[in-house]
């Protein structure tokens, strides 16, 4: 086990938990994880492996079949599964997101109806905010639903759907001015639909398309789609949690889970950086000795690991503040800020020492060097970030002059 990254006070499940996911990513991950990712290939053996070890109802309530397990278990086993390929960690996100929304806003039905099979892994969730021309504005989504009897009729194009054709439902935010005048705050007019379709491309159900995988630098294997909707009719019964208009924070809450769940990744990407990068310093030669003994590298890997570190605290804190019931949007911000920016740096560090060969694709730092600037997009880019923790520390340290 690494000297980093260790976490104290984990129960003695939450221990047996991390070694069973760690033991599963140096087994079946890491020694497949390249040879996919050049292919782009989704790695359903291992998403199979994971659905066995109940990895999809992680944190779902044991009265719906899950293992009821805290948010920092969940971080800590993504931050596992990261260090082992990056996009199998998306593809449990993304899942996740939409069961926690689902946990902690939903009505009885939909609880009852959705999480005992997303716990099971029969059903794989996504959730769908952005648009094309949208950014970081959550506010000027231009997507619709419109009221019809007991339907409503979903209109719009939805944009960057990570597990897009592989889901089979799909949290859905659109704008929905039922009950909410003209002048209303945009925040408050929208509204999450919980849209039930068949995984693959093309008409998954009527009104809904699935183009196909966008095409990217790297984050490769995990399915990234548009979502297309063209009069998709959705009952009434689907508006997340039965009232309209509450979409925006509902989304808000999830992402919260996301950006620990990005800071996470981040920490694993950074961790395989540096285990590659220590590795390969004591390896190769120049100069009559290893090159982990000239100060030069030293002085990387001591960088290095301390990042390694500090965005590892940073996102344990984060998790744990959310799991104690309390807001947890400022450390949230900070996580995710740090470990992203931590992972890019110590991935390129890594990158410099394998020097010519860190070019090559037949070393693995190849991948992560593309891998890892996902992660300062994912989840709000880090001027987003910067924003939500500037404005939290204006509340905490007002002025009272």
């Amino acid at each position: 086990m690494s000297r980093l990254a260790q976490t104290h006070g984990l129960t003695d499940v939450q221990q047996e938990i991390l070694s069973t996911v760690r033991d599963f990513v140096d087994k079946e991950i890491i020694p497949v994880a390249t040879e996919l990712e050049h292919r782009d290939e989704y790695p359903q053996a291992i998403v199979d492996g994971l659905k066995e070890l109940g990895l999809f109802g992680l944190m779902i309530p044991e009265e719906y079949g899950g293992l009821g397990e805290s948010l920092l278990t969940y971080a800590l086993c993504v931050e596992e599964i990261a260090r082992g390929w990056m996009s199998v960690s998306g593809i449990i996100n993304t899942h996740f997101i939409v069961a926690y929304m689902l946990k902690q806003h939903g009505t009885r039905e939909q609880k009852d109806h959705f999480l005992p099979r997303m716990a099971a892994g029969d059903i794989r969730g996504a959730f769908s905010m952005s648009e094309p021309a949208l950014g970081s504005d959550v506010s000027a989504i231009s997507s619709k639903a419109v009221r019809d009897g007991d339907e409503y009729v979903l209109t719009g194009q939805k944009m960057w759907l990570t597990n897009g054709g592989t889901s089979s439902l799909v949290a859905v935010l659109v704008r929905s001015d039922e009950g909410h005048p003209e002048g209303t705050a945009p925040h408050k007019s929208m509204t999450t639909f919980l849209v039930e379709k068949e995984p693959g491309f093309g008409e998954v159900r009527p009104g809904l398309t699935i183009p196909g995988k966008i095409d990217k630098m790297g984050y490769k294997g995990v399915d990234t789609t548009e979502l297309i909707m063209d009069g998709l009719r959705v009952p009434a019964d689907r508006v997340l949690g039965g009232i309209t208009g509450r979409g925006f924070y509902q989304m808000m809450d999830g992402v919260e889970v996301g950006r620990v769940n990005v800071a996470a990744r981040g920490c694993g990407v950074a961790q395989r950086a540096f285990e590659l990068g220590v590795r390969y310093a004591q390896q190769r030669s120049t100069f009559g000795k290893p090159i982990a003994q000239h100060q030069a590298i030293q002085f990387k890997l001591a960088e290095m690991a301390t990042k390694v570190e500090a965005a590892h605290a940073m996102m344990v804190n984060a998790a744990r503040k959310k799991d104690s019931g309390q807001r947890n949007d400022l450390e949230a911000g900070m996580a995710k800020y740090l470990a992203s920016e931590y992972c890019k740096e110590v991935v390129e560090d890594a990158f410099r020492i394998h020097g010519g060969y860190g070019f090559s694709k037949e070393y693995e730092i190849e991948r992560l060097y593309r891998e890892a600037p996902m992660l300062l997009i994912g989840e709000g880019t880090a001027e987003i970030q910067k924003m939500i923790i500037g404005r939290r520390l204006l509340e905490e340290y007002r002025f009272q002059g």
